[in-house]
C-alpha cells in the first residue's frame, strides 16, 4: 500500500472556529491527522496528515476548497510570508510512494484546485516546471500584496495552473512535492529585531549560512521577543543540533540568551 503523507499550511491562526472548520473537511476521508499547529503570531496554521494517494488529494482539495470560502486574504496580517488563503500543499512520499508519485499528485490537485476555484498554482520543489520554482521563496516574493500587483503583467509570475490573475480574496496556492521538511523556531531572549535578522542571515544558505537552512528574523509581539524562524529542508545534510549549537553562539556575541 502507498502511503504519502501533506502537510497543507493555511493562512489563519487566531479564529479558533475557522481553523476547526478547514480541519475539519478530513472527518470525511480515510486519513489519519498527525499533527496541528496553529500559531497566532504567524496567523497560520499547518496541518500534517497521511494516507493513500487518492483520499490524501481530495482531502486536501476538501481543505484548500473550505479555506478559499473562509479566509479573506485582504484581511489578513501575520508575521509569516504568505500569499493565499490555502498558502502551500507539499506532498511527502512515505511507505512504498515514490517523489514521482508525489509530482503526479501535486500537478493532479493544482489542475483540479485551480479550475474549481480560479484560484492561481505555482508548482514547486520536485514539482517545479521551471528551476527558479524550485524554491517556494521567490513564488511567494512580494508575498499575496506584491504578487497581486505583478501577476498578469509579469510573465515570469504567470501561474502553471489557473487564470493569470490573482483570486481577489483566497490569493495564489503553492502545491510541490518535497523531501521532509522541519520548521524549527528559536525563541531569543530579546526583542531587538535586528538581532534576529542578523542570526538569520549568519545561518541561512542564500547568505553564506548551512546548505539546508532558510531563515528569517521574526517579531513575536504579543510576548515581547523575537524569533529565528527556520524551515530545514535536509535534516539529514544539516542536522538541527548544529544549527541550533550556532544559533546560540551567535546570540551569545549581542549578549542575548535562547
Amino acid at each position: 500500500m502507498k502511503l504519502i503523507e501533506c502537510v497543507p499550511n493555511f493562512s489563519e491562526g487566531k479564529r479558533q472556529e475557522v481553523i476547526d472548520a478547514i480541519i475539519g473537511e478530513l472527518d470525511d476521508y480515510d486519513v489519519k491527522i498527525l499533527d496541528r499547529s496553529p500559531d497566532a503570531d504567524h496567523n497560520r496554521t499547518d496541518v500534517t496528515f497521511i494516507g493513500a494517494p487518492g483520499e490524501v488529494k481530495d482531502a486536501a482539495l476538501a481543505m484548500a476548497k473550505k479555506a478559499v470560502e473562509l479566509i479573506d486574504m485582504t484581511e489578513h496580517s501575520g508575521e509569516h510570508p504568505r500569499m493565499g488563503a490555502m498558502d502551500v500543499v507539499p506532498f511527502i512520499p512515505l511507505m512504498d510512494a515514490t517523489m514521482e508519485d508525489c509530482i503526479e499528485l501535486a500537478n493532479d490537485f493544482a489542475k483540479t484546485f485551480a479550475g474549481d476555484t480560479g484560484v492561481p498554482c505555482y508548482l514547486y520543489e520536485e514539482a517545479a516546471t521551471r528551476p527558479e520554482r524550485k524554491n517556494l521563496a521567490k513564488i511567494r516574493k512580494g508575498e499575496f500584496e506584491g504578487l497581486r500587483d505583478a501577476i498578469g503583467t509579469d510573465p515570469e509570475r504567470e501561474p502553471d495552473f489557473g487564470p493569470n490573475k490573482i483570486h481577489p480574496t483566497a490569493g495564489a496556492t503553492a502545491v510541490g512535492a518535497r523531501f521532509f521538511l522541519i520548521a524549527f523556531n528559536v525563541n531569543l531572549g530579546t526583542d531587538d529585531i535586528d538581532v534576529a535578522k542578523k542570526i538569520a542571515k549568519a545561518v541561512r544558505y542564500s547568505s553564506g549560512g548551512y546548505r539546508h537552512v532558510k531563515a528569517m528574523g521574526f517579531e513575536i509581539k504579543e510576548r515581547g521577543i523575537v524569533q529565528v524562524s527556520m524551515n530545514m529542508v535536509n535534516y539529514r545534510g544539516t542536522p538541527l543540533f548544529r544549527v541550533f549549537e550556532t544559533i546560540k553562539n551567535e546570540a551569545a556575541r549581542y549578549g542575548v540568551t535562547v
